[in-house]
């Protein structure tokens, strides 16, 4: 049996391997229903060095990373957002799950439970009561995942991926005292 999976905090010298799995595991969620060149744009203008570096700067963004079985480089990671939220978005004290991603070799070893679990926590030490998110309609996956821990359907925004407009689900759910 493996060891759990290890959480902790990014720092600003993580942002290569950070940028390395965020390419990754945006293209292996989404690339096969996606073209290559809006797969492209995407990846050019939102998950370069310079924009993960300047992510992992804004006081704005904690990034959490996941490691298995003592690895140098992580496999998974989990980006939460203040400043912003969704109008419908109901719950009160939100805080934004912008990203969570986990590497697809690692799919089913508690990566995922253990960042949206971390996530949980940071949300409740901070004084946050809930969390929300926003999930392409068409990533089954994931909505099945997010269900399981909770959220629901509040509803739904614009996504430019490239030069395709697409539709996010917006999901929230309560932060609890106890996880």
């Amino acid at each position: 049996m493996t060891d759990p999976p290890h959480i902790r905090p990014a720092t600003t010298g993580d942002a290569g391997s950070l940028c390395v799995l965020a390419e990754r595991t945006f293209r292996d969620t989404f690339a096969d229903d996606n073209s290559a060149q809006d797969m492209d744009a995407y990846v050019r203008d939102s998950l370069t060095l310079g924009q993960i570096q300047s992510e992992l700067d804004d006081p704005a963004n904690t990034f959490l990373l996941a490691f298995l079985d003592n690895a140098a480089d992580p496999t998974g990671y989990a980006k939460l957002r203040t400043g912003t939220t969704e109008p419908s978005v109901r719950g009160p004290d939100p805080l934004e799950l912008e990203r969570l991603y986990v590497d697809q070799k690692a799919i089913g070893r508690g990566v995922g439970g253990a960042l949206m679990r971390a996530s949980l926590e940071i949300a409740r030490k901070a004084g946050y009561r809930t969390l929300w998110l926003g999930v392409w309609e068409h990533n089954d996956r994931a909505i099945l995942f997010y269900r399981r821990w909770g959220f629901q359907t509040v509803g739904e925004h614009g996504f430019r991926l490239g030069s395709d407009d697409q539709t996010d689900l917006i999901m929230e759910r309560a932060v609890v005292e106890t996880l």
